[in-house]
């Protein structure tokens, strides 16, 4: 029981440690991948940190899409303006043929009611106004562009103009802009859409009422070309936008999937619609020939009921030989009416050649459209009157010449009228003199009912066969029109089928390119997680680093960081990157630098204290010379001054001594063994009197100003005359205030107090 218990705890005791080591791996990689979540952070943190300072290379980087974009532009507005002047065109020729239209309508009614109303009372009701011609002008625009085209924007400025980086994105993101521009004929800008969905509509529906006329620059295929050329330089521009706008962002790979299967699945309905357009165009084109097919039957068998009518009914006369002779004009009529039909078909196949001709140079094209129709008319009219005049001179004289003898006195009158129909009478002349028959009478009674029975059936087939003749002629437009869209249309579909093919060799580029750009980014990616790694180690390594600056004191910096520079030599692998060991070698010669430099700041504070010891000895003798230097100093200060104020007893000069004393006069006099005429001047005996009570005995001062004068005698208004040192005198100089002899020459001396202790 006891052996069972203790299996038992061992077991829980194993399953425990089991799971608490399970729980702490989970923890410790919890903890390594928020660890990295953090790094990636600051990562993050630092790139968009950084961010700013790469926005100019953006702007730089889309100056290649703005060029393209320009040029591709100015491209578009050259189709826009061939576009805007071909529908001016076509509006021009609409309304150009409804205005004959009116015309004709205006001129078939005057035909119809002039025998019955007079001009001038039509003229008075103003029916005789026309419908005035409408001028379409196009004034000229964008003429400074420059001219180029949409096939020269890839050599002006190709698509390594804007990188190779941009080319994948290029192929990728605006498929199904293109493919939308190409199907609806709407991009995703309205402002850059020359042509919208509803107004292609319309302008279908516009030329498909009126049987236009191809004039250069306005044919439907022309207009459709410039309408395409102005999506497809609409199309490069709205690329170099999202090049522009998307050129540095990345592309999921589901992203480029979808536009990839949009581009198809647009491309897919665009065949799709190809050929079905193809194939109406080519039911209409067999519908049409097999109503021609009917008509031409339909033809035959009224040409060979009217050949049956008309043998009948000279049957009927009696007269086999006229009839045979009347069958076989017929046959030959009919012979030369479908040679006629085949070169009146030929003549106007060759009338509507010089018209198109003629009307692709003109400047009035519908003018000359209604009159190349009336010159068909006239000839086929004209083809139509010289055979119907052929055929009834034949059977004319056919039956004149198997006409019985015994008829001389009968008259036979056979006339043509404008129209082509045979009008035979027969007349009875005056046959009083000859005695006739009753049953001659009878028979020839019969004839004429039979001839006008005859000619009443054979202008209702004159008239059907005019019409069918019309009808035919219709058909034939018809199917030469129906013939000019279908090569048209052959055209826009090997267009397409080239645009298609341009599609599907775009995709394969869009797909290398994808492959290409996937394998760099996933390149990247391996570099990414190097360099990640990398970044981990040495920050790492700067937080050790940092702990180690950190340290108080030199000694322990000195220190932590040798302990570091060991620990990192100890801990250096083979797989770690160079940057990495370059750094650990950083570290052990910035150790081995800053002990070097502890060993040498220790030394130099051994020295120092030496020499602040030797400085102190030296500065206490500078105290003591300086001391002696300052005493010898104010000796010669004392002498200097001295020397300066000794009293001078020869001849004065400024800044000397001088001593004065009060003569009998009251005057004070200086003392000198050359010259006894020196004086003091009134403003320093002012100077001197006010510092003392009362006049003293004797003034000792510096000299400051010497004037000499001369003394002459007393002359008032006198003007002052310059003395020898060049100066001028005042008016009290000319007097003599010393009492001298006049000539004798003095000195007024100006002297400044000195200070009192040399007093």
């Amino acid at each position: 029981m006891l052996t069972k218990l203790l299996e038992k705890c061992r077991d829980k005791k194993n399953e425990m440690i089991t799971l608490v080591h399970v729980s702490m791996q989970r923890v410790k990689s919890t903890q390594m991948s928020i660890r990295d979540i953090m790094n990636e952070v600051i990562a993050f943190e630092e790139g968009m940190s950084h961010q700013d300072d790469f926005a100019n290379l953006k702007i730089v980087s889309g100056l290649g899409h703005a060029y393209r974009a320009c040029l591709a532009e100015v491209a578009r507005r050259h189709s826009y303006f061939k576009l805007y002047t071909g529908l001016a065109g076509t509006y021009a020729e609409k309304l150009a043929t409804e205005c004959e239209t009116e015309k004709a309508r205006r001129e078939d009614f005057y035909r119809t009611w002039v025998k019955y109303i007079p001009d001038d009372i039509m003229g008075s009701m103003g029916l005789f106004d026309s419908p005035s011609q409408c001028d379409i002008k196009v004034a000229p625009f964008d003429r400074d562009l420059l001219p180029i085209d949409v096939d020269d924007v890839e050599k002006l400025a190709p698509q390594s103009l804007v990188g190779s980086f941009l080319k994948s994105e290029r192929s990728q993101l605006p498929k199904s802009s293109l493919s939308n521009s190409s199907t609806s004929g709407n991009l995703n800008k309205s402002e850059q859409n020359p042509l919208r969905a509803d107004d292609k509509m319309d302008f279908q529906d516009f030329l498909g009422d009126h049987d236009t006329i191809d004039i250069a620059g306005t044919s439907k295929l022309e207009v459709e070309n410039a309408r395409l050329k102005a999506e497809l330089a609409s199309a490069i521009a709205t690329l170099c936008h999202l090049g522009v706008e998307y050129g540095y962002e990345s592309i999921d790979e589901g992203q480029i999937d979808s536009v990839l299967k949009k581009a198809r699945e647009k491309t897919a309905e665009a065949l799709v619609a190809k050929d079905e357009f193809a194939n109406q165009l080519k039911s209409l084109l067999t519908a049409n020939k097999e109503k021609c097919l009917s008509y031409e039957k339909r033809i035959q068998d009224l040409e060979e009921r009217l050949a049956n009518q008309y043998m009948q009914s000279h049957m009927v006369s009696g007269s086999k030989g006229t009839s045979d002779s009347l069958l076989s004009a017929f046959k030959s009529n009919n012979c030369n009416l479908d040679v006629s039909g085949g070169r009146q078909t030929q003549i106007r196949d060759e009338s509507s050649v010089a018209m198109d001709e003629a009307s692709s140079t003109s400047e009035q094209p519908s003018k000359q459209t209604e009159g190349g129709d009336e010159n068909m008319t006239d000839i086929s009219g004209a083809l139509n009157l010289q055979l119907l005049d052929s055929v009834a001179c034949t059977n004319l004289d056919a039956f004149m010449t198997e006409l019985p003898r015994d008829t001389d006195n009968e008259h036979t009158i056979v006339s043509i009228d404008k129209e082509g129909r045979m009008l035979t009478q027969l007349t009875m002349a005056d046959t009083s003199d000859v005695p006739v028959e009753d049953h001659h009478s009878l028979e020839l009674r019969n004839k004429e009912l039979l001839v006008s029975e005859l000619q009443n059936a054979l202008d209702e087939k004159s008239k059907q066969l005019g019409e069918t003749e019309s009808k035919l002629s219709a058909m034939t437009d018809e199917v030469n029109s129906l013939k000019e869209e279908l090569e048209h249309a052959r055209g826009l579909l090997d267009e397409s089928q080239m645009n298609c093919a341009h599609l599907e060799n775009c995709l394969h580029e869009a797909r290398e390119e994808a492959r290409t750009n996937k394998c760099s980014a996933d390149r990247r990616a391996v570099e990414y997680d190097a360099l990640r790694s990398s970044a981990l180690r040495i920050h790492g390594l700067f937080e050790r680093l940092n702990s180690c600056v950190t340290a108080p004191g030199v000694t322990s910096f000195a220190e932590s960081l040798h302990s570091l520079a060991v620990s990192l030599g100890s801990s250096v692998k083979k797989d770690e990157a160079d940057t990495t060991v370059q750094f650990q070698l950083c570290i052990k010669i910035l150790a081995e630098k800053v002990a070097f430099l502890t060993r040498q700041s220790g030394e130099m504070l051994d020295r120092y204290s030496a020499v602040q010891a030797a400085h102190g000895a030296i500065a206490k003798d500078l105290d003591e010379k300086k001391e002696q230097i300052k005493n010898l100093y104010n000796r010669l200060q004392h002498e200097k001054q001295a020397s300066k104020e000794k009293i001078s007893f020869g001849r004065f000069e400024v800044h000397e001594l001088a001593i004065f004393f009060q003569n009998p006069a009251g005057h004070y006099e200086a003392i000198n063994r050359n010259c006894s005429n020196y004086y003091l001047s009134e403003e320093s005996v002012a100077l001197f009197t006010q510092q003392h009570p009362r006049h003293p005995a004797y003034i000792i001062g510096q000299i400051v100003h010497i004037e000499r004068r001369v003394a002459r005698p007393d002359q008032m208004g006198g003007a002052p005359r310059p003395d020898s040192s060049g100066g001028r005198r005042s008016p009290a100089s000319a007097l003599n205030p010393y009492n001298l002899s006049p000539g004798c020459e003095y000195f007024v001396v100006t002297v400044a107090m000195l200070p009192d202790p040399v007093r």
